[in-house]
């Protein structure tokens, strides 16, 4: 039975040591901890020299290359020299093997997991292969090399300045103290801006043992690179809240092999001096053991994925919300209100909130970042597309650098242009507009609201609904949509849009995917209104008046998607026997839920935004829904993986806030009410109408109309 040392600079109290056959070979393995020291070391290898077949010496590494530089350990050199007969390794290639194949295993296992991850390297010069392999899925990256090996407060925060550091062209360089300044209050201060740095990472990329003077702060929600972690490091980085451990060493007999020890035993086997095995050799090794990197977590499984929202002002109110320009409104003329609200286009982005809490029946979580643009809709509206497109990427690069691995537009930022395909194109991050869920939410919302009127005869089995519906702006891209949903439920579907080109051609694309919808044109509404028991509005008016509201039928629910509404405060007072409700806002899934106000309830969220929350707890980093054209099959998916995260409808909201059950019983009594006084007015009329003109010798006098009583609930 062949002999294979593994000596390692880590803690003996983790010493191990089995039997096995490894390639047909049997092998007695035993793994020697110095507890760091290297004297110990050497005397370990002299010892072991003439009696094992092989050796591995751990942690340490004999050479290590970044780009084109090669970097030699002297310590590693020194301490290899000192074995004359067996065979010694440190395991650098296949360590490399491991640890690249471990992060690829995880990125495609977890489903796209370091998509724009915000990675710290303790060394980027050590792991450099494995950097370049990181930089295929996240431009996030810092390493550690100047503040762990020159004391300097400095990160390098991209490959390219990795290489200027490593071939000695990085200005940090110069900025090298002396080793008796480099100890004291300076080494207390760059340990400081490394624990800093570890806190805003996501993923650490560190040797096991280095990490053992961090903690809870440091640590927790973290995502750990490493190798060769023991059962009572993984009890540690348990106790310490990390989230995953990505260990590229395999296990075998319950112990962890570093890639030292494991380079060891291949060489005792197969009779290779380290030098002679090449890549091939480790490629059919690792297949043949059916060997595989570790995905532990530690404290049960947890993944945390990360998007980012962009909002804006929706009028010069919003601004007043912030206390010094409350004051100076309530003073001030009205001319400086407008000024303000176009020097605020010009402002660049910022964070308003951050988004915590958000947590899917399926164990992910989701974090994210609002970040608002400051033009109005007014002043969006005012510049050309491109002066939004640059505020957009600006917003997009700064949700970037946060981590955020998918961004949403919101509101009138997802209008301009050609909404979202330019931006999708320029961003660095997938884009979604939302649309699909907003019609989707506005469905769910409008069909709620009318089963809790109940003033629809209900359908005999499998029969459609008999309602009649609107849908104002519908050769929009949420209208479109929520035409084409529409028609496959409603007895008749009326289509607005002064477009009347695209009405032609969304009447002939509707009744290709529903030969029996009956569908009705016209490029205004007021034509038909008065007939309809539900309208959607999804228009890009900005204010303008696009219905008349006292036209509207008693009792017929109004869903307006717009965003500014279409339907104002003012305008929804008029009639209180018509529910009008805002497009259907989502309550997110999550108990504890942290963010700032943006006019909804608690945990509640616009459509657009829980689409792109949606999307980042599925993992779906992709441009999901951009353009104009939205394809209703996105509308239905979007939908199932809403009820699959957790999504649920919110609470009906209309202008003044949600709608309690009293409030829609209410609307239901004055809708009653209205139609009975409509109904008893018809008749009234009827009865009072004057008669054809009968003969000459026929003559009859008519009767003068009797005005109809008007009670507390007619409106007004």
């Amino acid at each position: 039975m062949k002999t294979v040392i593994g000596i390692s600079l880590g803690a003996s109290s983790q010493n191990f040591e089995f039997n096995t056959t490894f390639l047909g070979e049997p092998l007695h393995v035993k793994r020697l901890g110095t507890d760091g020291s290297l004297a110990k070391a050497t005397k370990l290898l002299k010892s072991w020299d003439k009696r094992a077949d092989a050796i591995g010496l751990g942690v340490l590494k004999d050479s290590y290359k970044a780009g084109s530089h090669r970097f030699i350990e002297k310590d590693s050199a020194k301490l290899k020299s000192v074995a004359v007969k067996a065979p010694v390794t440190m395991g650098g290639p296949l360590g490399d093997i491991l640890q690249e194949w471990a992060l690829r295993h995880a990125q495609v296992a977890l489903g796209n997991y370091f998509n724009n991850a915000r990675v710290l390297f303790f060394s980027g010069l050590k792991n450099y292969k494995l950097a370049m392999s990181m930089a295929e899925y996240t431009d996030n990256l810092s390493f550690a090399d100047p503040l762990n090996q020159l004391a300097v407060p400095k990160l390098l925060t991209s490959l390219q300045a990795l290489q200027l550091y490593a071939s000695g062209a990085h200005y940090v360089k110069d900025w090298s103290l002396p080793a008796a300044l480099s100890s004291g209050p300076v080494k207390e201060w760059t340990r400081f801006l490394l624990r800093k740095a570890m806190q805003k990472a996501s993923v650490i990329v560190a040797p096991v043992h280095e990490l053992d003077e961090f903690g809870l702060e440091e640590l927790a929600g973290k995502t750990i690179i490493t190798s060769t972690v023991s059962d009572e490091r993984m009890a540690q980085l348990q106790a310490k809240g990390v989230h995953l451990v990505i260990d590229g060493a395999p296990v075998m007999h319950g112990h962890s092999l570093g890639p030292d020890l494991l380079d060891a035993m291949i060489c005792a086997a197969t009779g290779k001096a380290p030098d002679e095995i090449l890549e091939d050799d480790y490629l059919e090794i690792i297949t043949s053991l059916q060997l595989a990197p570790r995905l532990v977590y530690p404290n049960g499984f947890k993944r945390v994925n990360r998007f980012a929202f962009v909002i804006h002002p929706l009028s010069q109110e919003y601004f007043k919300k912030i206390k010094p320009i409350d004051l100076l409104s309530q003073v001030s003329p009205p001319v400086m209100m407008n000024s303000l609200e176009k020097i605020m286009a010009y402002a660049p982005p910022f964070v308003y909130s951050h988004v915590s809490g958000i947590q899917s029946p399926t164990g992910v979580e989701a974090e994210g970042w609002l970040i608002s643009v400051g033009g109005t809709p007014k002043e969006i509206m005012r510049h050309s597309p491109e002066f939004t497109y640059r505020r957009l990427l600006d917003a997009a690069a700064m949700a970037q650098r946060l981590g955020a691995q998918i961004m949403g537009l919101g509101a009138f930022t997802k209008v301009v242009g050609d909404a979202g395909v330019t931006v999708a194109k320029r961003s660095p991050l997938p884009i979604t507009t939302g649309n699909s869920y907003s019609a989707s939410g506005a469905l769910w919302a409008a069909h709620d609201a009318l089963l809790r009127l109940q003033l629809l005869p209900k359908p005999n089995g499998k029969q459609r609904v008999k309602f009649k519906a609107m849908v104002v702006g519908a050769t929009g891209a949420i209208g479109s949509v929520c035409a084409r949903l529409i028609a496959k439920v409603a007895t008749e579907v009326y289509l607005v849009s002064p477009e009347t080109a695209k009405l032609l051609a969304l009447k002939e694309s509707i009744l290709k995917e529903t030969p029996d919808a009956s569908l009705f044109l016209s490029a205004r509404a007021d034509k038909d209104i008065a007939d309809m028991d539900m309208i959607v509005t999804a228009t890009s008016g900005a204010g303008k008046k696009v219905l008349d509201i006292m036209k509207v039928k008693p009792g017929c629910v109004i869903t307006d998607v717009a965003r500014p509404l279409d339907l104002p405060a003012s305008e929804v007072a008029k009639r209180p026997d018509v529910l009008v409700i805002e497009s259907g806002e989502i309550q997110l899934p999550g108990e504890h839920i942290q963010m700032k106000n943006i006019g909804l309830p608690k945990g509640v969220a616009y459509a657009c935004l829980a689409e792109t929350i949606v999307l980042a707890l599925e993992g779906r980093f992709e441009n999901f829904t951009v353009g104009r054209a939205i394809e209703w099959e996105k509308v239905r998916e979007i939908y199932k993986l809403g009820l699959k995260h957790g999504m649920q409808l919110a609470a009906i909201s209309g202008v003044n806030g949600p709608f309690s059950d009293d409030d829609i019983a209410q609307v239901r009594a004055l809708a009653l009410a209205a139609r009975a006084q409509t109904k008893t007015g018809a008749r009234t009329r009827n009865r009072t109408k004057v008669t054809p003109t009968p003969p000459p010798e026929v003559k009859k006098r008519t009767r003068a109309p009797r005005k109809p009583a008007l009670d507390a609930t007619s409106p007004i």
